[in-house]
């Protein structure tokens, strides 16, 4: 019983992205204290961060996240760090 509680865990934690979204959040944070970002852009940066989220509980509601899930959010995670990326170095400023 505890092999399988131990195996059905380890297949629902996503901690690498767990961390990698802490870290765009405070990227989008510092973007709009610094002024890189305006607040439309942050806005639009914390919708996509909010549909990944979405996109893990439904995961982690069906009972696991899978390889393919994984590499899913990774692949989201990703273009949302090369979009918030561009949103900061772009020449609009509130």
């Amino acid at each position: 019983m505890l092999a399988v509680t131990s195996v059905s865990n380890s297949q629902t934690r996503t901690p690498l992205i767990n961390h990698r979204e802490k870290n765009q959040k405070a990227r989008i944070n510092q973007g709009v204290r610094s002024g890189e970002l305006t607040h439309h852009e942050a806005h639009t940066l914390r919708n996509n961060e909010r549909n990944i989220n979405a996109e893990k509980r439904i995961a982690r509601a069906n009972g696991k996240v899978g390889p393919r899930e994984r590499s899913m959010i990774r692949h989201q995670e990703s273009r949302d760090s090369r979009t918030i990326y561009n949103k900061k170095h772009n020449a609009a400023v509130n």
